[in-house]
């Protein structure tokens, strides 16, 4: 049977091979580009084996692209489907973003493909697998380094599909002719215009204008595109799992464990510990955050140096909360039951779900993915509240606080995705929240020492004196006081270290008008307290800076700091910023704009703009795109709903295309018809004759003189209709080139007979 199949393969006609080697090479450039980038965005080394064996494959290929090569087909045949096992099984066992390994078996199958590329359309295949790699690399691509590789596919691109083009048009390779033009007797000038047309069929001018044009219309689709919060994330990654050994919480790693706090007493070796003391005078490690341990010490004085901490892709920007703090020591914070902790274990493939919010207010489902880029202490920055978390671990732990713990520290490179349920920030809501508190929540977040209570108190009721309208709802004390702490303190960073009984809220009040940035919070917090305002300090991370060409936000170490957190009855905990620089309300998914980039560009050119003007387009960005934004977003969430949503999705957007198309259609009649409206009249017969032969299947190269038309149309037609379009086509020549007068009426029925002898047929 094997034989028999052999000899049918054998006697198969030949197919036509592409022959140029230029082409050829381009190709597998695209795909090593694609491999390349693919392996910087998810730090893999496919390329140390796929890039050389693919070059082998394509030599092979070139030199036996004559054969019919059956035996090797047959072969590659078996080593696919071994691939694509391999594949499946990986897919089931994988706890993580599945796009990585479909790079990995595009790559595997790119490998043995490039053994059997004779034909145009091969190498095509190629060049989408080098496509679709580069792809996978951008969506999982954390760092600007896939610009690069972006820039370069494209300067490649655009000469391969000038050549592909070439190709199907059945031109004569580029290179293939020169060779044939060169001769002993006549040797070729090998210039820079001579290797330059073996890469390229165009002048490098011809070519970088094209580069431009294409870079160009590229970025400005980037900048005008909509971006929805829900496009970011459709996938949940989670990182493979880590060290076995410590994925469950012993008596020790319950604990926080933050390298840049002393460890018993001594400093750490190898960075393992710190120099800054728990309690008393000392100096801020310069990596990591102070405000992570379970015990804050806000007598530290120092700063820190600034060093990539995460990368966070979030369909929303927000607060990335690590921990609270319930208890003030006069000179920092600590957590009072800092050992209780409950444990939740994985339910499926590392997932884990927390217990739901409690609040009447709507909440909108939020969801974020953070990757490592160096170490951090055992806690998981989150946005508030939690709802599903997908970590890379057996077990994690949620405090009394509300915050996340892991059994170890953050590696570099570790990746968690969380769902979190966020509240909306209704400010006529929560002014409504009735001051009835639950017992739980008083005793915990009430707590203040009688020693300073009555002059923090003063100086709360001092401040909320100077409102211009009564205050009488704890939302608009909290808002005021907030605001007040910005205009009548500064920031010190010259603040000297505070005596061993020196309360830090008193000496920021009274005595250095100010204080540390994290100070401006802590006195916020103990000021609503002293006026029976449930409070708590919380520490975190703000967005950080977007990177619109990654969609990732970039967080440093110094993006680290602290605000107040307040309880409201039935509606839960909402932040308030009182750091002078700082927002008064920390980012939240109602700041979203879905052409954030556009405005992002406004705001820069808006300096250049007269004011009338800018009014005129800040009110058009606010009514127009808004709604617009507003419009498609509804349509997206209809949409991506379910998949009935899908299917009438497709079936809206066929509909629509099919309306596009004939809308296309008539608007290019009726410009024909303008055009032809202009000319004079026998060449409007001439010109509609043509127009019409052309819907017949019978078109003319523009080549093609009339005359030379003529002469095919006569083998192509019956005499009838091949003598009408002759003596069309001769009036029309004899005006054009000898000023010769036709009997335009006797034309028109000659036009109308025609369109009459085609019905007949």
């Amino acid at each position: 049977m094997f034989l028999d199949l052999q000899q049918r393969l054998g006697d198969a006609p030949s197919f036509k091979t592409e022959e140029s080697l230029i082409f050829r090479i381009l190709v597998q450039l695209l795909v090593i580009i694609g491999i390349i980038a693919t392996d910087l965005a998810a730090g893999t080394y496919m390329s140390i084996w796929a890039i050389p064996l693919s070059m082998i494959g394509a030599g092979w290929s070139w030199r036996h692209r004559k054969h019919k090569n059956v035996a090797v087909k047959f072969m590659l045949v078996i080593a696919m489907v071994g691939i694509l096992v391999f594949f499946l099984n990986k897919l089931v066992v994988s706890l993580g973003d599945s796009r990585l390994a479909l790079a990995e078996l595009l790559v595997q199958l790119q490998v043995l493909h490039s053994f059997d590329l004779p034909r145009r359309k091969d190498l095509g295949y190629s060049m989408m697998i080098g496509l679709v790699l580069l792809g996978v690399a951008g969506t999982i691509s954390q760092t600007l380094i896939f610009a690069v590789a972006l820039l370069v596919f494209l300067c490649v691109a655009l000469p391969t599909l000038i050549l592909d083009y070439r190709s199907r048009l059945g031109i004569e390779p580029i290179d293939r002719r020169l060779q044939d033009t060169v001769s002993p007797s006549f040797p070729l000038k090998k210039t820079k215009t001579f290797y330059w047309s073996l890469i390229s069929p165009l002048p490098p001018r011809q070519l970088g204008l094209f580069f431009l044009l294409t870079l160009g219309l590229g970025l400005l689709i980037f900048v005008a595109m909509p971006r929805f919060p829900g496009y970011q994330l459709q996938t949940f990654p989670v990182s493979s799992p880590v060290n076995s050994e410590n994925q469950q919480f012993d008596a020790e790693n319950r604990k926080i464990q933050n390298p840049g706090y002393l460890k018993e007493g001594k400093a750490g070796k190898d960075g393992l510990n710190g120099n800054s003391p728990i309690t008393g005078q000392g100096e801020i490690d310069k990596t990591f955050y102070y405000g992570f341990n379970s015990q804050m010490n806000q007598n530290l004085r120092g700063q820190m140096q600034p060093q990539v901490v995460l990368r966070v892709r979030s369909q929303a920007p927000g607060f990335w909360k690590v921990m609270s703090f319930d208890h003030y020591t006069g000179q920092g914070w600590e957590i009072s039951d800092k050992d209780e902790i409950a444990k939740l274990d994985t339910y499926y493939a590392y997932r884990f779900y927390l217990p739901g919010l409690t609040t009447i207010v709507n909440t909108k489902r939020v969801v974020q993915t953070y990757t490592a880029v160096s170490y951090l202490p055992n806690v998981i920055p989150a946005l508030y509240s939690p709802k599903v978390v997908f970590f890379p671990a057996q077990e994690i732990a949620l405090d009394n606080e509300g915050s996340l713990r892991a059994p170890l520290g953050l590696l570099e490179g570790l990746t968690y995705t969380i769902i979190s349920d966020v509240p909306y920030r209704d400010r006529t809501a929560l002014g409504q929240a009735k001051g009835i508190y639950p017992k739980a929540i008083i005793e915990r977040y009430l707590e203040i020492s009688p020693e300073i209570a009555p002059t923090i108190r003063q100086k709360a009721d001092e401040l909320l004196e100077k409102s211009p309208k009564p205050i009488t709802n704890p939302y608009e004390a909290t808002l005021f006081l907030a605001q007040q702490l910005k205009s009548q303190y500064e920031i010190r960073p010259d603040l000297p270290f505070l005596g061993e009984n020196e309360d830090l809220v008193e000496a920021f009040l009274f005595k250095y008008g100010g204080g540390y940035p994290d100070h401006f919070s802590t006195v916020l917090t103990m000021m609503l307290r002293s006026l029976g305002i449930p409070a708590r300090l919380t520490t975190g991370f703000t967005s950080g800076q977007f990177n619109p060409f990654t969609g990732f936000y970039i967080v440093k170490n110094t993006d680290a700091y602290a605000l107040t957190e307040v309880y409201f009855p039935n509606y839960g905990w909402y932040g308030f910023d009182p750091i002078p620089g700082h927002e008064l309300m920390p980012p939240s998914f109602e700041e979203h704009e879905a052409f954030s980039v556009i405005r992002q560009l406004w705001h820069w050119i808006a300096g250049f703009v007269p004011p009338p003007i800018l009014d005129f387009v800040n009110f058009l960005w606010r009514r127009v795109l808004e709604a617009l934004a507003t419009v498609i977003g509804w349509l997206w969430s209809l949409i991506s709903g379910s998949i009935l949503g899908v299917l009438f999705g497709l079936l809206g957007a066929i509909g629509l295309s099919f309306l596009g198309w004939l809308g296309f259609l008539r608007l290019k009649a009726r410009n024909l018809s303008r055009r032809l409206a202009k000319l004079p009249p026998i060449a409007q017969i001439y010109n509609q004759m043509l127009q019409f032969l052309q819907k017949k299947g019978y078109p003319k190269h523009p080549a093609q003189t009339p005359l030379e038309y003529v002469e095919i149309s006569r083998q192509q037609h019956p005499p009838p209709i091949a003598e009408i379009i002759e003596k069309i086509s001769q009036a029309y020549v004899d005006w054009r080139y000898g000023q010769i007068e036709q009997n335009n009426a006797d034309l028109r029925q000659q036009l109308n007979q025609l369109k009459r002898e085609f019905t007949r047929r």
